[in-house]
Formats: structure tokens, sequence, C-alpha cells
């Protein structure tokens, strides 16, 4: 399985968070919840479970902190939403 790094606000796969091979991206909208913003995998990654890897990685860091999470990215909502292992981490609120 592929590394994912910790970068402010988010994960990366690859050298340079600043040209990752995939990421994830994410921002506090207040003290007690996380906004995912951002999913990107590349061509050479998809298919290989990477997304859904960083989705869990922003998952274990809002349990550690007692944080929920909007999946505002598409990507991040159907695969939180549709596991139920996300549901104690998915805010009851929906951000358009």
């Amino acid at each position: 399985m592929v590394e994912c790094k910790k970068k402010e606000n988010g994960f990366y796969v690859g050298e340079d968070p600043q040209n990752p091979l995939a990421e994830i991206t994410y921002h506090l909208r207040d003290e007690r919840t996380m906004v995912i913003d951002h999913t990107y995998v590349s061509d050479t990654l998809r298919g290989q479970g990477v997304g859904g890897v960083l989705v869990r990685k922003v998952a274990e860091i809002a349990r550690k902190e007692n944080r929920k999470i909007i999946p505002l990215c598409s990507y991040a909502k159907r695969v939180m939403v549709q596991n139920p292992d996300y549901q104690d981490v998915l805010a009851d609120d929906d951000l358009e």
C-alpha cells in the first residue's frame, strides 16, 4: 500500500506535497467540525483504494480530536455516507 504523508490540513501521496500523486485536504469549520473540501487521486493510482485510505486518515484525526466531519468533496461524501464505519464522525448537518 502507498504511504500517506501528513501536510498542513491534509494528507498526500508522493514525494512533493505541492505536486502530489494523491491528496485530501480539509479545514476546520469550528472547534468541533472539520470539512473535507478536496480529494484527488492521479490516474496512476486510481482504482487502488488510495482515496479510501486518505478518507480514513482524516477520520482518524477527527476521532482523535473528537471532531465531526462534513464531507463537501463528492468522493469523500460518498465513501463516508455508504460506509457504516464512518457514521461516528459524520456530521449531522451538511453544507451545500
